[in-house]
């Protein structure tokens, strides 16, 4: 097995976060700094950050989240700056965030220590439709989203085509609803940046069909049975 897999199956981060550990050189296997890429066995002793990784069978944890803006998807920080993992509600197990929500953007964050799950829905092939609130300043019309719906040059390369459509709109702002199958760093920003708007305030309602459903702002709540088989199906 992969190492950055064995860390993820253990609830310790996402395979990326792990990858990440790794580079670090916060990762040892048996006294010796990890590679990146490296395959361990079962009598393989693997430590992080000095710590020996239990080998013990995990229970599977699953929580949504709406987190706030001001609050970093990490597990720490080194500046001691809050982090979604002061959210967890007393008793959670060691989770990590299925994808990232950039500090001031807000919404629905998925938590959970099974690495496999984790990685399918953040995997490019995947394209699972995650939608988003945008306020945007000033006034916009839906002609004005076309180019956001038919794709715009990000780093050289063209977003997916997606979905947007405004819900509210007056002088000093336009909210719009807008569903894309990427996950690119910043992406719904910079795609109206790319037309030379500016995002005001931007929040996740949905991923998929997994919404909200009310929770407050802030507030963690296990998912249900049913919502876990929703995800592990997507």
């Amino acid at each position: 097995m992969r190492i950055n897999k064995f860390l993820a199956d253990k609830g310790i981060a996402s395979r990326r976060h792990a990858d990440e550990m790794i580079s670090a050189g916060r990762v040892t296997v048996n006294g010796e700094v990890a590679v990146l890429g490296a395959f361990i066995s079962e009598e393989d002793e693997v430590a992080v950050d000095g710590n020996i990784v239990s080998k013990e069978e995990k229970k599977e944890e699953f929580y949504i989240m709406n987190k706030p803006k001001g609050v970093l998807c990490t597990a720490s920080d080194d500046r001691g700056r809050k982090t979604v993992m002061d959210l967890l509600p007393e008793g959670a197990g060691r989770v990590f965030p299925v994808g990232r929500l950039d500090y001031e953007t807000e919404g629905l964050l998925i938590l959970t220590n099974d690495g496999d799950t984790a990685f399918r829905l953040t995997h490019p092939t995947s394209e699972i439709p995650k939608t988003y609130m945008a306020r945007i300043e000033g006034t916009l019309t839906e002609k004005d989203l076309n180019p956001i719906r038919s794709g715009v040059e990000l780093d050289g390369v063209l977003t997916k085509k997606c979905k947007a459509h405004i819900v509210e709109t007056n002088k000093a702002y336009t909210k719009v609803h807008i569903t894309i199958t990427e996950g690119r760093n910043r992406q719904v920003r910079r795609m109206f940046e790319a037309i030379g708007r500016n995002v005001e305030f931007l929040k996740r309602i949905s991923i998929g069909q997994l919404k909200l459903k009310g929770l407050d702002r802030g507030a963690t709540r296990p998912l249900t049975e049913m919502e876990i088989l929703y995800l592990k199906g997507l």
